[in-house]
C-alpha cells in the first residue's frame, strides 16, 4: 500500500490504514531532515532517538527505489536515473505529509462557511454602503482592529489576512478566526450653482433661484446612506511553517447613496425651461390668437439611487522561511455589482399664476394648434371649391386668394404644432434602471520581517483589469446602453507598515498606502484627469491596560490627486480627508477576544469650477458652473477573534 501510494501517486490509504501510513510518512520526512543536515553533532544527538525509524527506512528503501541504501540519501555519486527516483520520492513524501493538513483545513473551512452563510446572505441584502477608508475605488476598513488603530500592515494579527498576510504565519499553530460587523452612516453633500451668460441681467441668469435656490444662485443637494450590518471575516489555519488563509469583505466601491431630491446634473436642463418657454410665447400666442402669461418658476420630482459594490473573496498561503522572515502568495476574486435607478417626473412651470405640468401644458397647446390648423385647412378647401364654381373672374380671384391665405396659415400653424410637440418630448417623465456586472482576479504577494522589538510588513496587490457590462431595463438618458462594456479596473496597491514594541504592553505602528490609480482603466479614461495617484499615511498606538483589556487609537490622512476636479461628478465623488478612530480589545474567554471601535472621517470641501454646455432640443446653451463636494462618514463596529 505504501509503495503504491508513493510510486503510483495514490492520494490516500484506506481508513484503517491512515494512522500507520501517516506515521511512516512523517518518520521518513524526519529522515530526510537528518540526511540533508550538515551538522555532524545534530546527526549524532538524534541517532538513538530515530534508530527505529532509520531501520524502517533502510528496510523499505531498496524495495521502493531499487538502489542500494546508505545512511544518507545524498545525490552525489548517483546516476541520473537514481537521482530522478530520489527527487520524485522526496516530492511525493512531502506532498502526502502535507495532505492531511490540507484536508483538515478544508473541513474546518467548510464548517466555518456553513455558519457564515446566513451572515453573508444578510450582507448581500443589507449592505447599503461601506465606509470608504481607502483609495478612489478601494475600501480598507476590513476589520474592527483597523477601525480602532488604522496602521495594520506591521501588526501580527488575524486581520492580517487582509492587511499583512505574510505575518499571519507567526500567530502559531491552530485555527484563527475573526468576524466583524460594522454599522455605517454616510452623507454626500453637493452645493451647486450655475449661470447662463446669454440670460445676463434677467431673472433667468441664475436658474436654480426659480426653484428654491439661494440668492447667490446655489442649491444644496444631500444624499444619505446607512448600513445596519456590514460583515467581514478572516480565517487562517497555521501548521508548522505554513498558513492557509481565506477572507471575505466589501473591498471596493462606494456603497449605495440615495438623493431624494435628485442631482444638479438632472435639474440643470429643466431649470432652463422658464426662459425658453418665454422666448417662444410671442410666437405661440400669435398662432393661437390669445394672450400667454410668462413662466416665472419651475418644479420637478427627482430621485437618484446609485450602488457600487466590489465583493472580494481572498485565499492564499504564507510560508515561514525562518523565525524572522515569511512570505505570502494569494489572490482575491472580485465580483462587481453596480446598480443605478433614477427618475425625473412631473416637470412643471408656473404659467399664468398656476403651476402646470409642462407635458400636459404643451400637449394642450399642440391639440389647440392642430385643431386650428385643421380648421384653416377646411376653410381653405371651402374657398377652393367656391373659386372653382365661380364664373366671375374677380370673385374667382378673391376666393383663390382667400384659399391660399388659409392654406398658408394652416401650414404655419401645423409647423408650430410640430415644434411644440418636440418641446413636449423634452419634458416627459424620464426613467433609468441599469445594472452593471463584472469580475476579475487580483494577484497578491506579501512579505513580513521581524527582529527584536520591530516588525515590518508589506503587501502588493496587482492592478485588476476587467470590464463591467450594462444590463439596462430602461434608459431615457442615453448614457447606459444595454450590452455596452465599460472599463472598471481596480488599481494596484503598495502597502508598507511597521510596528515597534515600546514596552511589553505598549506598541506604536505606522503604515503607508500607495494606489496606482492612473494605471487603472476607467470609464471615458477618467484616470487621465487625475493629477497624481492616491496616497495614505496611517498611524496608531495600542496599550495593554491589563492582561485582558487593550485600548487603541489611530488616524489616517488620505490625499487624492483630483487636480482641477474634472474627474469628479455628482454621480460619484470623493475628497481628501482625515479619519480618526479609537476602541478596545477585551478578553472574554480563554481563546476569544471582543473588539469594539468607532471612527469618523472629516472630508475636505472640493470646489470644482468649469464651463459647460446644456443641449435643449436643437439649442446649445453655454453655462458657467460651480460644484462644491463634501461627505461625512461615521462607523460603529464590533467583532470577535477566536483561536482554536
Amino acid at each position: 500500500m505504501i509503495k503504491d501510494a508513493l510510486l503510483h501517486g495514490k492520494r490516500r490509504p484506506f481508513e484503517v490504514q491512515k494512522m500507520p501510513f501517516y506515521n511512516v510518512i512523517c518518520n521518513l520526512l524526519i529522515i530526510f531532515t537528518l540526511q540533508t543536515a550538515n551538522s555532524t553533532d545534530f546527526l549524532c544527538s538524534t541517532k538513538n532517538t530515530h534508530l527505529k525509524v532509520v531501520r524502517l527506512f533502510q528496510t523499505t528503501h531498496s524495495r521502493l527505489l531499487d538502489i542500494p541504501h546508505t545512511p544518507q540519501l545524498l545525490l552525489t555519486k548517483r546516476s541520473i536515473k537514481e537521482k530522478n527516483k530520489i527527487n520524485i520520492w522526496k516530492f511525493r513524501t512531502i506532498y502526502l505529509t502535507l495532505q492531511p493538513i490540507i484536508i483538515r483545513f478544508k473541513h474546518i473551512f467548510k464548517l466555518i462557511m456553513k455558519h457564515q452563510k446566513i451572515v453573508i446572505a444578510a450582507a448581500l441584502l443589507a449592505m447599503a454602503t461601506t465606509s470608504q477608508a481607502g483609495g478612489l475605488l478601494t475600501n480598507t476598513n476590513q476589520s474592527v482592529a483597523f477601525n480602532r488603530s488604522f496602521a495594520r500592515e506591521g501588526a501580527i494579527s488575524i486581520d492580517g489576512v487582509y492587511f499583512n498576510p505574510a505575518g499571519v504565519v507567526f500567530l502559531g499553530d491552530g485555527v484563527h478566526i475573526s468576524l466583524s460587523i460594522q454599522n455605517v452612516y454616510q452623507t454626500r453633500e453637493i452645493t451647486s450653482s450655475f449661470s447662463v451668460p446669454a440670460f445676463a441681467n434677467t431673472p433667468y441668469e441664475y436658474p436654480f433661484k426659480l426653484n428654491g435656490g439661494a440668492e447667490d444662485g446655489s442649491k444644496f443637494y444631500k444624499g444619505k446612506a446607512s448600513a445596519p450590518i456590514l460583515p467581514s471575516f478572516q480565517v487562517a489555519y497555521n501548521k508548522g511553517n505554513w498558513s492557509l488563509q481565506a477572507g471575505f469583505g466589501l473591498t471596493g466601491g462606494g456603497g449605495k447613496a440615495t438623493f431624494n431630491s435628485g442631482l444638479p446634473s438632472f435639474e440643470r436642463q429643466v431649470s432652463l425651461l422658464p426662459a425658453l418657454i418665454n422666448q417662444q410665447l410671442p410666437t405661440f400666442a400669435q398662432l393661437l390668437g390669445q394672450q400667454e402669461t410668462p413662466a416665472t418658476s419651475y418644479s420637478l420630482q427627482s430621485y437618484m439611487s446609485g450602488q457600487q459594490y466590489d465583493f472580494g473573496f481572498q485565499i492564499g498561503a504564507a510560508y515561514k522561511i525562518n523565525e524572522h522572515l515569511s512570505v505570502f502568495g494569494g489572490a482575491r476574486f472580485n465580483y462587481i455589482y453596480n446598480k443605478y435607478q433614477g427618475n425625473i417626473t412631473n416637470i412643471s412651470a408656473n404659467v399664468g399664476g398656476n403651476n402646470q405640468n409642462l407635458y400636459n401644458y404643451f400637449d394642450d397647446k399642440v391639440k389647440a394648434l392642430t385643431e386650428k390648423a385643421t380648421a384653416y385647412q377646411t376653410k381653405a378647401a371651402e374657398y377652393q371649391a367656391q373659386a372653382a364654381a365661380a364664373t366671375d373672374p374677380t370673385t374667382k380671384a378673391q376666393l383663390l386668394g382667400a384659399a391660399q391665405q388659409f392654406a398658408a396659415g394652416a401650414q404655419k400653424i401645423a409647423a408650430g404644432a410640430d415644434k411644440l410637440s418636440s418641446s413636449k418630448e423634452l419634458v416627459k417623465d424620464r426613467y433609468l434602471d441599469c445594472t452593471q456586472r463584472g469580475w476579475g482576479i487580483t494577484p497578491i504577494i506579501g512579505i513580513d520581517y521581524r527582529t527584536g522589538k520591530w516588525n515590518f510588513g508589506a503587501r502588493y496587490e496587482f492592478t485588476t483589469k476587467f470590464n463591467i457590462e450594462n444590463d439596462t431595463k430602461r434608459d431615457d438618458t442615453g448614457q447606459f446602453q444595454d450590452g455596452v462594456n465599460t472599463p472598471n479596473d481596480l488599481p494596484g496597491i503598495l502597502a508598507l507598515g511597521a510596528q515597534y514594541e515600546v514596552k511589553k504592553n505598549l506598541r506604536v505602528m505606522a503604515s503607508y498606502h500607495y494606489y496606482f490609480d492612473k494605471d487603472a482603466r476607467m470609464d471615458k479614461n477618467k484616470q487621465r484627469d487625475l493629477a497624481h495617484n492616491t496616497q495614505e499615511f496611517l498611524a496608531g498606538v495600542e496599550w495593554d491596560v491589563t492582561p485582558t483589556v487593550t485600548v487603541s487609537a489611530g488616524g489616517q490622512r488620505t490625499l487624492y490627486g483630483l487636480g482641477d476636479g474634472k474627474y469628479l461628478s455628482d454621480l460619484s465623488f470623493v475628497t481628501s480627508s482625515y479619519s480618526f478612530g479609537f476602541g478596545a480589545k477585551i478578553k472574554v474567554a480563554k481563546n476569544a477576544h471582543l473588539n469594539v471601535a468607532y471612527f469618523f472621517t472629516d472630508y475636505s470641501k472640493f470646489n470644482k469650477q468649469y464651463d459647460g454646455e446644456i443641449k435643449v432640443g436643437t439649442q446649445s446653451i453655454a453655462t458657467k458652473n460651480t460644484d462644491i463636494f463634501t461627505r461625512t462618514n461615521k462607523v460603529l463596529s464590533a467583532g470577535i477573534d477566536i483561536d482554536l
